[in-house]
């Protein structure tokens, strides 16, 4: 599943602007199958500076730990709070009530793929 409302990057997250300018983003449906079951996120605290392309938080699931890449530079406005207590929810809905984290950004993102190149990368269609 890779909805064609978002951009999406190499490293398989995924991203939506909002309507105030801010970024939102986590992993892709494709990136949650290959964890498996998620049972932990470490996610960037609010206020904090983030850099595109470079580490900005960490998925564990019951396979491995992951980095999660931040797909753009900026500001962290807030993070998915709900996540500390259901991160599972990740697995469930990658798209909707798993996004991790929402970025105010310095410079617009770069090297992103839309929905038809993202599916290329994974294989699909």
């Amino acid at each position: 599943m890779v909805p064609d409302d978002a951009q999406y990057t190499r490293e398989h997250e995924w991203l939506r602007e909002t309507a105030d300018g801010t970024i939102v983003f986590g992993i892709t449906d494709y990136a949650q199958d290959a964890l498996g079951d998620i049972v932990f996120i470490d996610l960037p605290s609010v206020g904090s500076s983030i850099t595109a392309h470079s580490p900005c938080g960490e998925v564990e699931s019951t396979k491995s730990v992951s980095d999660l890449y931040a797909p753009v530079s900026g500001e962290i406005v807030s993070v998915n709070a709900a996540l500390s207590d259901a991160p599972e929810t990740v697995n469930s809905d990658p798209y909707g009530e798993g996004w991790m984290v929402e970025v105010r950004p310095s410079a617009p993102p770069t090297d992103l793929l839309g929905a038809a190149e993202y599916r290329g990368l994974i294989g699909e269609g």
